[in-house]
């Protein structure tokens, strides 16, 4: 199964509109896929205990949705020259032997500017070798994020579209 992660908890971002767009093209392809934004974690997920496994509503995620995943496709934003931090506290909360232990990823930056999230994505490939995580080695910055989009919110640029087809072929393969 394919877990897109929107690695933002910022509402109705234009991260998980790209989230989506992957979604539905797994979904295309008839590939078993769910989606999953950071935006729904439970409001007090981030607290002491989180590394006791006791939240309950962080366990069913986990036990769903990441754990069941084989492959993984992050999508997110650039925050402050990185990853968000909602998306490292989501990994560092989750059991991860069980949730990312010789696993695939492929990862998708997005930022407004023209870098695309070079630089997070780096990051994080590097937290995910850490766990043991094999990241497809072509991952995708989207650069000039909120111009890729029409008035009401669909992917519109051909370009954007067919980029993220040809990554999801590949990681189909990989």
């Amino acid at each position: 199964m394919y877990l897109v992660i929107a690695g933002t908890n910022r509402k109705q971002s234009a991260t998980l509109k790209i989230a989506q767009h992957y979604h539905e093209e797994l979904q295309k392809r008839d590939e078993d896929s769910c989606l999953f934004a950071l935006e729904d974690l439970p409001l007090d997920f981030f607290f002491p205990q989180m590394y006791d496994q006791t939240n309950e509503a962080l366990r069913n995620i986990q036990e769903n949705w990441v754990i069941p995943a084989d492959k993984f496709i992050f999508v997110f934003p650039e925050y402050n020259g990185s990853f968000p931090g909602v998306l490292k506290a989501f990994i560092d909360a989750c059991d991860v032997e069980r949730a990312f232990h010789h696993k695939k990823a492929a990862l998708v930056g997005i930022s407004a500017g023209r870098g695309g999230n070079l630089r997070g994505m780096d990051h994080l490939t590097g937290v995910l070798h850490h766990l043991k995580v094999s990241v497809v080695p072509d991952p995708l910055p989207i650069s000039s994020i909120f111009k890729l989009f029409d008035d009401a919110g669909t992917l519109v640029n051909d370009e954007a579209r067919q980029r993220i087809c040809q990554q999801i072929d590949a990681f189909q393969t990989f």
